[in-house]
């Protein structure tokens, strides 16, 4: 064949937007169209050649149209968007940032970290430590009461054994 035609059997569904664009135009409803009625609507004009996965295919293509602007979802209803809808605005990923709140020109700016403890005019006066683990006793060093410090060895203590006495037999 020099002009190869197409066959109708290699295609025989319309792609999924002109379904659901033909399925809405149809139903011509003030309400919007039902994600159920969609459905129904293409299962009774393509019913024996609707893929298995025809509700999974639905929801991701009503989604993606969704998303592109071509429908608007309004309280589970789809309608096609008229001339004056705005674009729509497509969100980026994550969660969205919480509003700022505006800041008194005459505030101070926040200090970091924890704020400080009010201050109690009949507390008694701290007397400041200094800061880490206070330092070790030299070996010369004696204890207030006099005793000097004994260095013990290192490793375990010998075990104590019990000292036997002889019992004599009368």
């Amino acid at each position: 064949m020099a002009a190869e035609e197409e066959d109708p059997r290699m295609h025989p569904l319309p792609p999924y937007p002109e379904m659901i664009l033909a399925t809405v135009a149809a139903a011509d409803d003030s309400s919007g169209t039902s994600v159920s009625a969609i459905s129904d609507y293409v299962e009774s004009c393509h019913g024996g050649q609707l893929p298995l996965a025809h509700a999974s295919l639905l929801a991701a293509h009503l989604a993606r149209m969704t998303e592109a602007g071509e429908l608007l979802l309004v309280g589970g209803s789809y309608f096609r968007p008229g001339p004056d809808a705005p674009p729509p605005v497509k969100r980026g990923r994550g969660r969205p940032p919480k509003p700022k709140l505006p800041v008194p020109v005459d505030a101070a700016p926040r200090r970091r970290g924890r704020p400080p403890k009010p201050v109690d005019p009949l507390a008694p006066v701290k007397i400041p430590r200094p800061r880490g683990r206070p330092p070790k006793n030299a070996p010369g060093d004696a204890d207030p009461d006099g005793a000097a410090l004994a260095k013990r060895p290192r490793g375990r203590p010998p075990k104590v054994r019990a000292q036997f006495t002889e019992v004599g037999f009368v």
